[in-house]
């Protein structure tokens, strides 16, 4: 049977075709009537995000680890504000990912960090025999030796130096005679790689042509650190089991230094900023307040610039085991004057712990570290000239000695008629020899 319908049927795929067609050519005019530079744009783009696919690396998400592990502790580890503050500083800079792929790369395997840690240490002369440090120095007490009197020591100084030869200057020089100034019968004992020197020893000898005890010698941190829990704490950190941290190594040793020395031998510490006016004959473990509180009249922070000990006093073998459990390389001043501050807050009152004094900071401090700058200036007029006269007086009658803030005063140059430069005339030995 023929199928009449047969043309009907295809009618609308023909309208459609030829609409496409229609398009098409449309298409087409409209982009023969396009300027080239539109072709050479397009062009340009395409390579731009070819390029960007091409060489981009997609570095899968890596959680954020401290840089270091922390040191081993007996303790368990609490939660302080300190904590969430060294969280804060680490999160802060941005880092690029694409770091992170290299550091895992690249681990730091403990035999490495431990030779960076040596090479750290061996400025402070670690290797030496305890004989030969232990000999030297009660033979330089007894006044046995080359650089001392028959006669023993009235009073025991010791000075830490962990800079360079060069840099111990006029002003360290200057701390040395205002002490034999105030103290002619005492003995000065400077812990020190750098001045235990034929040219160290050069500095000295116009204190010992003149009848003043003193001596050099380089520190054996194993025999002044043994059976204390510095000794421990010290070998870890040979082993490349501390981090040693941000703030200078020498300096945190210092401050450990200090503590050992006198709890070994007992005696009186002073940093080689520090000007001694008077006697300390009246001192006896004793530290200096550096700030207090003007409505309660209580120390708010102490200081360690001038430490007064007995030997083997229980407030420095407190001193030492916190320094040793709690130690800090990051935190300027946590192994130090904060240190004192922390512990004593701690043990006050409590049995055992009664047998020191704090004395107020007009007695070691009289100015703080941000009031410095002021001794160091003339008189300006007449009211700047009352005020450095009655600031002088004060000084005269209240203080024992005066810190200098070195970090904060080593630059400034000590002006005539100033505070500082009226101190030294009444405190120097050589100025007024011909």
């Amino acid at each position: 049977m023929e199928d009449h319908n047969h043309p009907f049927l295809y009618f609308p795929f023909l309208l459609l075709h030829q609409l496409l067609r229609n398009l098409k050519r449309y298409f087409l005019s409209i982009l023969f009537t396009l300027p080239s530079s539109f072709f050479a744009l397009l062009l340009l783009f395409l390579l731009t995000y070819n390029a960007f696919s091409v060489f981009s690396i997609h570095i899968p998400h890596s959680p954020k680890k401290p840089l270091f592990l922390p040191p081993p502790s007996h303790t368990k580890p609490k939660l302080s504000s300190s904590v969430f503050l060294a969280l804060k500083e680490d999160n802060s800079p941005t880092i690029n990912k694409t770091h992170f792929t290299l550091l895992h790369k690249l681990p730091i395997h403990k035999s490495k960090r431990v030779k960076k840690h040596k090479r750290g240490l061996t400025g402070f002369h670690i290797e030496t025999h305890s004989s030969l440090f232990h000999t030297k120095i009660n033979t330089f007490f007894n006044g046995n030796s080359s650089f001392s009197s028959s006669c023993s020591c009235k009073f025991r100084f010791f000075m830490t130096w962990i800079s360079p030869l060069k840099a111990f200057g006029e002003r360290e020089l200057l701390s040395v005679e205002s002490l034999f100034k105030s103290h002619p019968k005492a003995c000065l004992v400077i812990v020190s790689k750098s001045m235990d020197s034929e040219k160290g020893t050069e500095i000295l000898t116009p204190f010992v042509k003149n009848g003043f005890r003193v001596i050099a010698i380089a520190p054996d941190f194993n025999y002044i650190f043994k059976n204390t829990l510095a000794e421990s704490w010290f070998n870890r950190l040979k082993e490349g089991n501390v981090n040693p941290g941000e703030v200078s190594l020498g300096q945190n040793l210092s401050n450990l230094l200090r503590l050992s020395l006198l709890y070994k031998f007992g005696g009186i510490y002073i940093d080689a900023d520090v000007m001694i006016l008077k006697s300390f004959s009246n001192f006896r473990n004793t530290i200096g307040a550096q700030n207090i509180d003007v409505k309660t009249n209580k120390w708010n922070r102490l200081n360690n610039a001038v430490l007064i000990f007995d030997k083997n006093h229980p407030l420095l073998f407190k001193f030492i085991e916190e320094f040793a459990l709690t130690f800090d390389g990051n935190k300027w001043g946590h192994n130090g004057p904060y240190l004192i501050s922390r512990v004593v807050s701690r043990v006050s009152g409590r049995e055992g712990f009664n047998n020191f004094s704090v004395v107020p900071p007009s007695a070691f401090y009289p100015v703080d570290w941000r009031g410095i700058r002021s001794l160091f200036i003339g008189p300006r007029d007449e009211v700047h000239s009352k005020w450095l006269v009655k600031k002088m007086k004060q000084i005269h009658e209240e203080s024992f000695a005066v810190h200098l803030w070195n970090r904060q005063s080593r630059k400034l140059k000590v002006v005539k008629g100033s505070i500082v430069d009226s101190i030294i005339s009444s405190c120097c030995i050589f100025c007024n020899m011909t």
